[in-house]
């Protein structure tokens, strides 16, 4: 789900209790029920019914307003409902909430645990939890749960549990892969073949060979078992410490440039291209050696402190360095602020350009901001999903680029502004895919497509498009779960099709390394085409 919240409804239209009725129950002798009493009550109870009319206008918010709720559980006490759920409304961090309702009383909304909390169980008269591995325990109004101390020694038969292991992930997918002829597979068959190799399985990792094998058959994207164990974990790691200087590749120690919004792009720091590195944290080089370990560590550093040779002349900086993937990431950054770069000198600032690195909320956030800034001051869009990994956001995607001006508005002696205030789909728009565009990006593409809101140019996406969850095993293992396939109006499976461009541009190899985007290119010329028209 995308920002959950807890709700609630009454099964009919039922009136709040009335104080009267509740006073003159003070003055009721307690009518003890016998067994046959006690049987029809209990019928009784299961012989409620819901009013299925006008179900939606007696739902009522639970949660709070803000941040994102789930896993609800609720409970009844003596004349008290309570309900416990997670909820980020506070910093952004989950945590454990209550809200109590009692009648004749103001309904209570406390925190309880200060991170989230998954499992709850409640007996007569405690709550458990179980959350980072330990269990707590508190009464159900009580405001301190109080973790449960454990130490436990038992023995286990490793290979039952791989069997078990085995057998349950075989019977999920069985049970709930999205095609029900997995992919022309016999299922069945597959299950007993791969076990004959369960007795000689002895750790973790070769059971997660033998699974993923097993799934590998299925030739389906969004599959896989992940596990982990102490048999899995490094015995030496390493970290990189990068500085986001991009040095020259014929010359190791001279630099070539700076990365943008890097630590050495910092105005602090005096680097220069041209420079060629002397000493890092007062070691000096030795120029035949490999450069990387003047910067890889066990561990990350503080801060590094580099001299350069400039014209005879030693310059020192001081930077914080920042992991591999983060240098990584500022080079995307800097490539996506390239080609809008690009597009505004090939179109002479008429064309925007906005590019989405995934189909997640984060990124969905930026487009949206991007086009609040770009798109009524542009005759034309580019949306630019190459390299896109996907996610699950495609519709709100959609929708924003589908609407259009069906009115125009203005303040007095202003100018005529159009209704709804954005409306891209008034304007000539492209689509940008690769060979690289997956999972959700091809859903875009292939609603965009049949939405006919413009133009697809690049190459064919990548078919890898199934929606899926993760289900856990007894030792913490997990199973990716690919249960919801996608298809186009015509009843085609992407997952096999993908989805091709309405014009074929191919990007080489060679294109990259010379810093030529020929799809880019032709994404402008189509669209001042359009407004030449």
């Amino acid at each position: 789900m995308q920002n959950p919240s807890v709700y609630r409804f009454a099964l009919d239209w039922f009136n709040d209790p009335f104080k009267s009725d509740q006073f003159d129950k003070l003055f009721e002798e307690e009518k003890k029920l016998d067994k046959a009493e006690k049987k029809q009550e209990k019928e009784a109870f299961k012989a409620l019914t819901v009013n299925a009319d006008g179900v939606l206008e007696r739902v009522e918010r639970v949660s709070d307003r803000f941040g994102n709720q789930s896993s609800p559980q609720v409970f009844e006490d003596g004349k008290k409902e309570v309900v416990f759920y997670n909820t980020n409304q506070e910093n952004g961090k989950y945590q454990l909430y209550r809200k109590t309702f009692v009648d004749f009383d103001e309904t209570k909304n406390d925190k309880i645990f200060n991170r989230a909390s998954y499992q709850i169980l409640k007996n007569d008269k405690n709550v458990y939890f179980l959350s980072g591995g330990n269990i707590y325990k508190m009464g159900i109004n009580a405001t301190n749960p109080e973790q449960i101390k454990i130490n436990h020694a038992f023995t286990k038969n490793l290979n039952n549990e791989f069997v078990q292991m085995y057998d349950e992930a075989w019977a999920g997918v069985e049970e709930n892969f999205y095609d029900e002829n997995f992919h022309g597979l016999d299922w069945q068959a597959k299950k007993a073949q791969y076990a004959a190799f369960l007795p000689y399985v002895t750790n973790r990792n070769d059971l997660r060979i033998l699974l993923n094998d097993l799934l590998g058959e299925l030739n389906s994207s969004h599959l896989g078992f992940s596990s982990s164990g102490k048999e899995e974990e490094k015995q030496l790691t390493y970290f990189t410490n990068e500085t986001g200087i991009v040095f020259k590749t014929d010359n190791p120690f001279e630099v070539e440039r700076v990365v943008r919004k890097s630590p050495a792009f910092a105005q602090s720091v005096d680097v220069l291209p041209g420079d060629i590195l002397v000493s890092v944290n007062g070691v000096k080089i030795d120029s035949s050696q490999n450069r990387d370990a003047y910067f890889t560590t066990p561990t990350k550093q503080d801060e590094l402190v580099l001299e350069f040779n400039r014209n005879g002349k030693v310059k020192t900086a001081k930077i914080h360095p920042i992991s591999n993937a983060a240098f990584k990431g500022l080079l995307y950054d800097e490539w996506i602020a390239a080609n809008k770069k690009q597009v505004n000198e090939l179109s002479d600032n008429k064309i925007a350009y906005s590019y989405m690195k995934n189909m997640g909320t984060a990124e969905l956030e930026s487009f949206l901001l991007d086009m609040v800034e770009q798109e009524n001051q542009k005759e034309g869009l580019i949306l630019d999903l190459r390299f896109n990994t996907g996610g699950n956001v495609h519709d709100k995607v959609l929708n924003f680029l589908a609407q259009r001006p069906y009115l125009q508005w203005k303040y007095r002696e202003g100018q005529l502004t159009v209704q709804p205030n954005f409306a891209p789909a008034g304007k000539p728009i492209v689509l940008l895919i690769n060979e690289y565009s997956l999972s959700d990006a091809e859903m875009t593409a292939a609603g965009f497509k049949e939405l006919q809101l413009g133009k697809i140019i690049g190459q064919e996406t990548y078919r890898w498009i199934i929606f899926t969850s993760a289900k856990g095993l007894v030792d913490g293992s997990s199973y990716r779960l690919p249960a919801w396939g996608t298809y186009t109006l015509a009843g085609d499976n992407l997952e096999k099709t993908g989805v091709a461009p309405d014009i074929y541009v191919k990007n080489t190899f060679v294109d990259r390394l010379e810093n030529n985007d020929p799809q880019l290119e032709r994404a402008v010329q189509e669209i001042l085409k359009d407004l030449a028209k």
